[in-house]
């Protein structure tokens, strides 16, 4: 028996858009600043939402410089999509599939996003930022909410996602979670998903029906 795919819930970042590189370098810059303590944070960080790091890595007395810096820079980025990724979309909705974005982005960013990259404001039934649910990735919430937004069941979702944080969420949901090696290996992230894709190249909704 196929599996039914009748909605696909999609991280953002490193995920559908490029942008996991120009994040390292913004955040490793205002580690460098305020918690040169920290190794490696910019990365420890990827997939939690800004409220978290903030509360979690950062005093409160510089909270408001961090988050006007990193505004500054969110209103520059390139937010194009990955190769393949508008293909991938376009197939999959020709099929009936609802799609999201569950991203731990704020409202601000996303903004940004759609105004840099018009197709996102375009190509998704619904935008979660992380306004719409109070536990950060690694917590499930985010991608339950998804699919209670989309009216699907857990069973006809799918989650894609690139980043450990993210591979948590969509696996503790209990949603079929499919891994996108575009910031780590296919051998580091194949024990945390049913399923990994090197990119999108040539994916079909059929090969994930099966």
């Amino acid at each position: 028996m196929k599996r039914k795919f009748k909605a696909a819930l999609f991280d953002l970042d490193g995920t559908l858009i490029d942008t996991e590189d120009q994040y390292t370098v913004v955040w490793g810059r205002i580690a460098r600043k305020y918690r040169p303590d920290v190794p490696d944070l910019e990365y420890a960080i990827k997939g939690t939402t800004l409220k978290n790091i903030l509360a979690t890595y950062f005093s409160p007395e510089t909270h408001e410089a961090i988050v006007r810096e990193l505004d500054e820079y969110e209103a520059q980025m390139d937010y194009s999509f990955f190769p393949y990724v508008e293909e991938f979309l376009t197939d999959i909705r020709s099929h009936g599939v609802k799609c999201a974005i569950v991203t731990s982005s704020n409202k601000q960013k996303m903004q940004y996003a759609t105004k840099g990259n018009p197709l996102i404001g375009t190509m998704f039934d619904k935008i979660l930022t992380a306004e719409n649910f109070s536990a950060s990735k690694p917590a499930p919430d985010c991608y339950l909410k998804a699919a209670e937004m989309l009216q699907t069941p857990l069973e006809d979702c799918m989650v894609f996602e690139d980043a450990y944080n993210g591979l948590q969420a969509g696996m503790a949901s209990g949603i079929y979670t499919v891994g996108l090696a575009t910031g780590h290996t296919i051998e580091e992230i194949a024990p945390l998903c049913h399923k990994v894709l090197k990119n999108f190249e040539n994916v079909k909704y059929e090969d994930l029906i099966l």
